[in-house]
């Protein structure tokens, strides 16, 4: 007898009806499963959302307390029955609270990965490879050309370009919620103690990693300095703010941006990047195809993305795949690269 399937697309998202819920679900549901706080994956108005604590933490300070009817918490590795499926969350590397979603039935498991990287990051759980029967996978930098390499390294430029020019401000484009966050952290891994400041923008999410024990050392709004303090000094903004009227406050700024589409240098040019950086909070091509291969999955399904050439390569390893072509993904961080580009505010 053929098994009915586990998950499956639909206009909503991916939906489990023997569950009675959907993973990161694009319009209002009873029951939503959240795997990480971006907005392209986590939106306000459902039922009842089921998501890690942090995860519900960023919902609130981005929609407020009534963003859902009710909430409840999970714990990676906890195990919880709903209907005919037992689901568990994992950590997925992408930002803090950010999880893989396993959903088993007792005879197949299928993990829906949301968002993830496969890279040491200070500010969030590292990634846990989910042996499954079927994986999930984005495909953000679904293609082979994009390869990070080093974060570190990227740093290091960002620093040694302030030593050069020290009568200079260097604006940072960063998304408010993990990258922003992650580039500070980097900084101080590197032995940059001066103080940080932030956009507006970045003020409440970068508090809140301070306030779940993320050292992220001194950190000031840039509209309370003066314009002759800020020469010098790093400041945290928006992709969108880095280019627009809000940097007349800075001397000389140069604009810096902290992407993975930073690998390929048109996109810099195209929008007037001076220091481009490579630095993504998703996983490159290495990454996916080697997450892909060790969950042990006989199956993938790819999503938002780069899906063609993803799926191709897992035809060519021997597994079966499919595009999912879900609408709706990769509206806030990296998957639409530098239009809007995430967060609003002064």
């Amino acid at each position: 007898m053929r098994l009915q399937p586990i998950l499956k697309p639909v206009a909503a998202g991916l939906c489990c009806e023997s569950g009675g819920f959907h993973i990161d679900p694009v319009r209002p549901v009873e029951r939503a499963l959240i795997t990480h706080g971006h907005s392209d994956h986590a939106r306000p108005g459902h039922g009842a959302v089921l998501a890690t604590q942090e995860t519900l933490d960023i919902m609130r300070l981005r929609y407020g307390e009534n963003f859902a009817g009710a909430t409840q918490v999970i714990s990676y590795g906890d195990n919880i029955r709903l209907k005919d499926v037992t689901v568990s969350f994992h950590p997925a590397g992408h930002v803090l609270g950010s999880a893989q979603i396993a959903v088993t039935d007792g005879r197949r498991r299928i993990v829906a990965s949301g968002d993830y990287k496969d890279v040491p990051d200070p500010t969030c759980a590292p990634f846990e490879i989910v042996p499954c029967d079927i994986f999930i996978t984005e495909a953000t930098f679904g293609l082979p050309i994009f390869r990070h390499g080093d974060a570190d390294g990227e740093i290091r430029k960002l620093l040694d370009s302030v030593a050069l020019f020290p009568e200079r401000a260097h604006l940072v484009g960063a998304y408010s919620l993990g990258k922003a966050q992650r580039v500070i952290a980097l900084l101080r891994k590197a032995g940059y103690g001066a103080p940080v400041y932030l956009h507006g923008a970045m003020e409440s999410l970068t508090r809140y990693y301070q306030s779940r024990g993320i050292d992220l050392g001194e950190l000031r709004l840039a509209r309370d300095a003066k314009k002759a303090e800020l020469a010098g000094t790093i400041t945290l903004a928006p992709p969108s703010a880095i280019t627009d009227i809000w940097t007349r406050r800075f001397p000389d700024p140069v604009a810096a941006f902290a992407s993975g589409w930073m690998r390929t240098r048109a996109r810099a040019r195209q929008k007037g990047i001076e220091l481009p950086l490579v630095i993504s909070d998703h996983a490159d091509w290495d990454g996916l195809t080697a997450t892909i291969a060790s969950t042990g999955a006989g199956e993938v399904w790819v999503t938002h993305g780069q899906e063609d050439a993803l799926v191709h390569w897992c035809e060519t390893k021997g597994l079966k795949a499919r595009p999912l072509d879900l609408v709706g993904y990769g509206e806030e961080d990296e998957a639409l690269p530098l239009a809007a580009e995430g967060e609003s505010g002064a």
